[in-house]
């Protein structure tokens, strides 16, 4: 429905307005992938494998995203989709006061630092079984 809207409305827009719609039909597009991501990664880490190796349409990252993997996925789309946010806000900075942008720059700065965190605890758990197994 957004890309009709936005469809119908190109003969009258502006360049900013222009950039914001496709900004909006990104971030519509990551939450979506974000989705069937999860959907999917979720039931085969969870509930069973599916059994569609030979099948054409089978996404390559079918069956390679174990729940590490699926947590980091998860963290980088939802900064993505921040940073998408923020772009849309920075855009059309007028509708909003300073204490508004000051919260949402400090809410995209701590999705980004959790990603960081999060990904530093992996590694470090990761390492630590690598040298459980040079020791042993």
């Amino acid at each position: 429905m957004q890309l009709y809207a936005f469809m119908l409305s190109i003969p009258g827009l502006t360049l900013d307005d222009a950039i914001l719609g496709v900004l909006s039909l990104i971030d519509l597009s990551l939450a979506a992938n974000l989705l069937m991501i999860v959907i999917f990664s979720g039931y085969e880490n969870f509930v069973s494998r599916m059994d569609i190796d030979d099948h054409r349409d089978r996404p390559s990252w079918q069956g390679d995203v174990d729940f590490t993997e699926l947590k980091l996925k998860l963290v980088a789309s939802i900064v993505a989709i921040s940073g998408i946010h923020l772009l849309k806000v920075f855009m059309d900075i007028a509708k909003y006061t300073s204490a508004q942008i000051g919260w949402m720059v400090t809410i995209h700065l701590v999705f980004e630092i959790s990603g960081v965190l999060l990904a530093a605890m992996d590694w470090i758990a990761n390492y630590g079984k690598t040298l459980k197994v040079r020791k042993g």
